[in-house]
């Protein structure tokens, strides 16, 4: 018997993005996924079944799926049980209400304890806020980060912790806490800070909003409805005054550190946006010069 158990090949976790609000946007990937999945593990039990009634599928077709609850406040518990169930061979087919699991989304003790098992993964894509809020922003899209939601203690110190971020930002955020975020980030990045809020992204009610922080908090006090994503535009450069001063003070701070000054001379160049002949003249000058 355990050599039986031992040569059984794992089943695979596929992990399914849902449509983020209009059904059409399901992909036949997905719908075949349902139809097919063996083991569903949904954030919401009754809203995955609703959601599968509005696409017309069944989980698990005539079968019939069996379907579990995996969210915070059991994902440790049920991350194991599902984790021996794939172990046996059975696959498992993960969602949650909307977008991709793991992503602001319960999932990730699974997606570890799989990988640390070496069970099978794959993933089906499908719509993310994330990526749909930071086009419609017309904020710059070359370089961008994603914060999640901010936390509800210590909000001020995390962002002044971002400050000085030149990627553009994305957050979530609930719309009862956005105005609030919203005036603490204008606090620490500065009321005019370009930024843009996204609500109920391809659903009926679809708006986005554009303006500086210290505006959008004032919106929000009496607008904020829905699924609500965040855009926020990155700190602008900010060039030093390269100085004969400033470039022998910064070269120096550099050595005191233990650069050698041969790379700290690169580095300020690079930090004043000067050439490195004017750095190492000003550090090399004599004082009579």
């Amino acid at each position: 018997m355990a050599d039986q158990q031992s040569s059984t090949r794992p089943g695979t976790l596929t992990l399914a993005g849902l449509p983020i609000g209009h059904r059409d946007d399901t992909t036949p990937r997905l719908r075949a996924a349902l139809e097919n999945a063996e083991i569903i593990a949904a954030e919401d039990t009754r809203r995955l079944r609703q959601f599968a009634a509005r696409i017309g599928v069944r989980p698990g077709g005539e079968r019939g799926a069996r379907i579990v609850s995996y969210y915070d406040a059991n994902e440790r518990e049920r991350a194991a049980e599902l984790l021996a169930d794939l172990q046996a061979g059975h696959d498992v087919l993960l969602v949650t209400d909307a977008g991709m699991p793991g992503v602001s989304d319960p999932g990730y003790r699974l997606i570890t304890a799989c990988v640390d098992a070496g069970v099978p993964m794959t993933v089906i894509p499908g719509p993310s806020a994330v990526t749909a809020a930071l086009v419609l922003s017309g904020l710059p899209t070359d370089r961008f980060c994603f914060e999640g939601f901010p936390p509800r203690k210590g909000l001020a110190a995390y962002l002044a912790g971002l400050a000085d971020e030149r990627r553009t930002m994305v957050f979530f955020e609930a719309p009862h806490r956005l105005a609030a975020t919203l005036t603490a980030m204008a606090d620490a990045f500065g009321p005019d800070r370009p930024a843009a809020v996204c609500r109920e992204l391809t659903k009926t009610y679809e708006e986005v909003r554009r303006g500086g922080l210290a505006e959008l908090a004032e919106w929000a006090a009496e607008h904020a409805r829905g699924e609500i994503t965040l855009v926020v535009r990155g700190a602008e450069r900010t060039t030093p005054q390269a100085t004969p001063e400033a470039l022998v003070a910064a070269v120096a701070a550099r050595e005191d550190q233990g650069v050698p000054r041969k790379q700290a001379i690169q580095q300020v160049a690079q930090e004043y946006g000067v050439p490195k002949r004017e750095v190492y003249n000003a550090v090399h000058r004599t004082p009579s010069d």
